[in-house]
């Protein structure tokens, strides 16, 4: 049995400055679950959210991605139970998740958590891997629905107590992050990458290569080397429900793959689609479509080149290629608003001003991050700047909608 929180030393590795306050977050955790449960918990869980630094719906279509995990999680307290039976309470929702792990086939589809504890477990059964009852109770910081992957953070948190209590730690990063895409995808019927998991698993900076399955390398970077802090701001647009517009951009982009004659656009290239780019628009029928595949290819080349830089010493290059990511997302892969929706665009409308400030100050640079549409959009700017922009936002965003981020370097992991 657990002491009622982790070892500060074990926190302080992980939040830094804040472990005290993850101290107590953690201490009531374990008192909810001992409440809730009835006994102590026997292991204490974090998983951050993430942002993509370059490489936005890339992914799914084989590209890369320098991506990093953020100093938002989701944290749990949780113990096995020794049923067929996994029990899930999220702080801030009345309706725990309860599924019985000897009737998967009864658990119904589209039915946000439900249906994603579902698909974990049928997931890591597939993979050969051991599933069992578990109670866990959570807690998160990650801000729902707005592009920071408060889903992979929990798929990810509840990967790693099923990978902990019951596998002893041999399921990889990569083979959880693709249980966690196969919950999206076949649970969800949503058509994500794992991006989004590998960030939250892997932890830190890191580039991302999802030609053959996927690869990762650490990349030795931070804003703060730049004298730059990063600063979150959600438009207060969720994007849960918006899988439809999500999907369509990996959808549209194999559509130009297979008139080239592959699965994903990596495997084809962009001199092919130059070479026969007006049959291929004859073909496919959409130039949204080739604007989303340019998107694709001159996005992954960015990525290369900007860790290339990185590695030769010059980690300023990152800020000129967050300008040019985020120009390629609004133009060519059209992620920063709703088609047809042409009241509603508060990505757009937070960019714009935040455009202006940086124009005024003549330092810093901006980007929608994550899946789009929606949810939240990323300003880097120098740290002297950073408290004007705070209060300059605050009217139109609200002081609780922007948030002051750290590249966290710690992924996925049981404490102690």
């Amino acid at each position: 049995m657990m002491k009622n929180s982790p070892d500060f030393p074990a926190l302080e590795h992980i939040y830094g400055a804040a472990a005290d306050r993850a101290k107590e977050r953690f201490a009531r955790l374990s008192e909810r679950f001992t409440e809730r449960f009835g006994s102590a918990p026997e292991g204490f869980f974090t998983s951050p959210g993430r942002t993509e630094i370059i490489g936005n719906h890339t992914d799914h279509n084989g590209g890369k991605v320098l991506a990093a995990s953020i100093d938002l999680d989701t944290i749990a307290a949780a113990s096995p139970n020794g049923t067929s039976m996994v029990r899930v309470v999220s702080e801030g929702y009345h309706t725990p998740v309860e599924i019985d792990l000897t009737a998967l086939a009864k658990v119904p589809k589209c039915k946000g958590s439900l249906s994603l504890v579902a698909g974990m477990a049928e997931g890591v059964l597939q993979k050969g891997f051991r599933c069992e009852g578990f109670d866990a109770c959570l807690s998160s910081t990650v801000i729902p629905s707005a592009g920071v992957s408060s889903s992979a953070s929990y798929e990810m948190l509840l990967l790693c107590i099923i990978n902990e209590c019951f596998n002893d730690g041999a399921m990889s990063l990569a083979e959880r992050a693709a249980v966690g895409q196969y919950a999206e995808n076949v649970w969800w019927e949503k058509a994500s990458g794992m991006m989004d998991q590998m960030a939250c698993a892997h932890g830190g900076t890191v580039l991302f290569d999802f030609k053959d399955g996927v690869t990762a390398e650490p990349v030795s970077f931070s804003f703060d080397e730049l004298d730059c802090d990063m600063l979150l701001v959600n438009s207060g647009k969720g994007h849960a429900d918006l899988s439809e517009e999500y999907s369509s951009i990996p959808n549209e982009m194999r559509a130009v793959a297979a008139a080239l004659g592959g699965k994903n656009l990596a495997d084809c290239t962009e001199a092919a689609l130059a070479e026969r780019f007006a049959d291929i628009r004859k073909s496919v029928g959409s130039d949204r479509a080739l604007l989303r595949a340019l998107h694709f290819y001159r996005e992954t080349r960015r990525v290369e080149d900007t860790v290339a830089q990185i590695r030769a010493g010059h980690p300023e290059a990152v800020l000129s290629a967050v300008t040019a990511s985020g120009n390629s997302s609004w133009k060519w892969l059209q992620s920063c608003y709703v088609t047809g929706e042409t009241k509603e665009q508060p990505v757009a409308v937070a960019l714009a001003l935040t455009e202006r400030f940086l124009a005024d100050i003549g330092a810093g640079v901006c980007r929608i991050n994550g899946g789009g549409f929606g949810g939240v959009m990323m300003c880097v700017l120098p740290k002297a700047h950073t408290q004007d922009y705070i209060e300059y936002m605050t009217p139109f965003a609200g002081a609780e909608n922007i948030h002051l981020m750290h590249i966290r370097q710690t992924g996925a992991v049981r404490i102690g």
